[in-house]
């Protein structure tokens, strides 16, 4: 496939996709009518913000497609990069505080509990993840690679 035909096939995918999201919006939003338990309605809040973020990620990569390239430059890099290294430090904090939480849990049968503290656990790790690929991204750039 061609470049162009690559990128037209990624728009019509993300366009696809965000219709997917709205669609997991409505969906949830039906369930919250329906329940007032609060692990229910947590969970759904949750899945909900996530449909809205991703909604606006795939956003940002249609802009990208047919409107204006994004970039990220050194500069934009070197002058948050003291922020960025010190918010992953806040984020393994996190992580840890998640583990030790789950240990202390072990054996109580606290099942909702426990379902709730994983969540948390995995979507620290995704945040530790998402700084260190952002880690990657700049030490490929020109100064830093």
């Amino acid at each position: 496939m061609k470049k162009k035909e690559i990128l037209e096939k990624l728009a019509e995918n993300m366009e696809s996709w965000q219709k997917v999201e709205n669609a997991s919006v409505v969906s949830t939003s039906r369930i919250l009518e329906k329940t007032t338990n609060p692990v229910v309605r947590t969970i759904m809040e949750i899945i909900q913000r996530d449909s809205q973020t991703h909604y606006h990620v795939q956003g940002l990569i249609l802009e990208s497609l047919k409107k204006r390239s994004i970039s990220l430059s050194p500069e934009d890099m070197e002058s948050i990069w003291g922020l960025i290294e010190h918010h992953l430090e806040i984020e393994k904090k996190t992580i840890k505080l998640a583990e030790k939480s789950l240990e202390a849990l072990k054996g109580s049968k606290m099942v909702v509990q426990e379902y709730l503290l994983q969540y948390l656990l995995e979507d620290e790790e995704k945040h530790t993840h998402l700084l260190e690929a952002l880690e990657k991204v700049k030490s490929g750039m020109y100064p830093y690679g």
